[in-house]
């Protein structure tokens, strides 16, 4: 797998999983959205237990400052069409529980605020 699209969905990983966490509760159907974008984006197996474990260590109030990184690190890499897919997947997370946190709200306002098209 090509570096800028391993980084590109490892960015994306880390997004949907603190996206997921700031209720301080992931649900099943949450998780199926991770597994399908994990099926989307990662056409080959590969151990994410490095990154769940970078993911793992952060504290809650280094939440926002690690998304805003990962959000830098994913438009890098990605393509307009590729940064549309991840935010739908995140849509699809917020909406997964049927109920949106304002939390969930915040974090995904940061996608549409800092990736609007100019």
């Amino acid at each position: 797998m090509p570096n800028n699209r391993r980084n590109k969905a490892i960015a994306g990983y880390h997004l949907l999983m603190i996206l997921s966490a700031v209720d301080f509760r992931i649900t099943g159907a949450e998780d199926m959205v991770i597994r399908d974008y994990l099926v989307h984006e990662f056409p080959i197996k590969i151990n994410l237990d490095k990154e769940m474990t970078i993911i793992s260590n952060l504290r809650p109030d280094d939440w926002e400052a690690h998304y805003l990184k990962m959000m830098d690190d994913f438009y890098d890499d990605a393509t307009h069409e590729e940064r549309i897919n991840l935010i739908n997947f995140a849509i699809e997370l917020t909406k997964a529980d049927n109920v949106i946190t304002k939390e969930e709200n915040h974090y995904l306002n940061l996608l549409f605020e800092h990736w609007e098209p100019a």
